[in-house]
């Protein structure tokens, strides 16, 4: 997965010192997403305690990311979106926020899709009543936000498509918004396909009024927003090291023509034990 250098008129090598983290989160009303966000910083700072981490949001909470970036002055960042696809806030508006600071950042690719994205997903459904063997009876609608973004719909569906294959059953992708099928529209697929035992794994990074609305609309169990599950503190860090890691500029012609922009999955090399899962 590949990492957008945003430069304006500076570089962005990192010079005088570890470049800190930024995790960008999107923000929401709901006051449990904002302790859930600061409770996985303190586990992604406990697994990498030397490492500057910080917080910013793209709306809705403070602190906004223009301020945060504001506050590092001319420092290195890596911005990781806590985002789990692509989308408009990864291919746009966070860029756009990093160009406009003084700091010199890159920013690194959303979350998903990734094993380590599978892994909290799993674990989550498990915490809620997954069976160990689940049978033919058994499905799963993986729940998400939506975005009218094509690429931010195939980054769910290889999620989707990579939760199966480690279940061993069916698993649809569903939308809270602005993309169809809903999850009541996914369940109804399900269920005519003679499908009896339906969960919803919820595919949102912190609890908020789409992962209630979605789980609300569960015909059986359902599990909790992925938060602060350990795999979630080691997939920032894996994108803040592969930002890192992967040197040059990135163009944003370039990516345009091969899937790529904002660090996104596409045309990614595809992980050993997962399908289609990007690095």
């Amino acid at each position: 997965m590949t990492a957008t250098t945003v430069t304006s008129s500076r570089t962005t090598a990192a010079t005088g010192g570890t470049p800190a983290l930024v995790v960008v989160a999107h923000g929401s009303r709901d006051p449990r997403a904002l302790s859930t966000v600061r409770a996985l910083l303190d586990r992604v700072r406990a697994l990498r305690p030397a490492l500057p981490v910080h917080l910013g949001h793209v709306e809705l909470n403070e602190p906004l990311l223009p301020d945060t970036l504001t506050a590092l002055g001319d420092g290195a960042a890596v911005l990781v979106p806590l985002l789990l696809s692509r989308g408009h806030h990864v291919k746009r508006d966070i860029p756009e926020m990093a160009a406009a600071s003084p700091a010199r950042t890159r920013v690194a690719g959303p979350l998903g899709p990734h094993s380590l994205l599978v892994d909290a997903l799993q674990a989550r459904l498990t915490e809620a009543g997954w069976p160990i063997h689940p049978g033919p009876e058994h499905a799963v609608v993986l729940a998400s936000a939506g975005s009218r973004d094509p690429e931010s719909r195939a980054d769910t569906a290889r999620t989707a498509a990579a939760l199966a294959a480690r279940l061993g059953v069916p698993v649809v992708p569903a939308y809270a918004s602005a993309a169809a099928p809903t999850v009541p529209e996914a369940v109804r697929a399900l269920t005519d396909r003679g499908h009896r035992r339906i969960a919803l794994a919820s595919c949102f990074t912190a609890p908020g009024r789409f992962a209630t609305q979605c789980a609300a609309a569960a015909p059986w169990i359902a599990s909790e927003p992925l938060g602060t599950h350990p795999a979630m503190a080691r997939l920032l860090l894996h994108r803040y090291d592969r930002a890192l890691g992967r040197g040059g500029a990135s163009n944003a012609g370039r990516e345009a023509r091969d899937g790529t922009t904002c660090g996104s999955a596409a045309g990614a090399r595809p992980a050993a034990t997962e399908p289609a899962l990007a690095g």
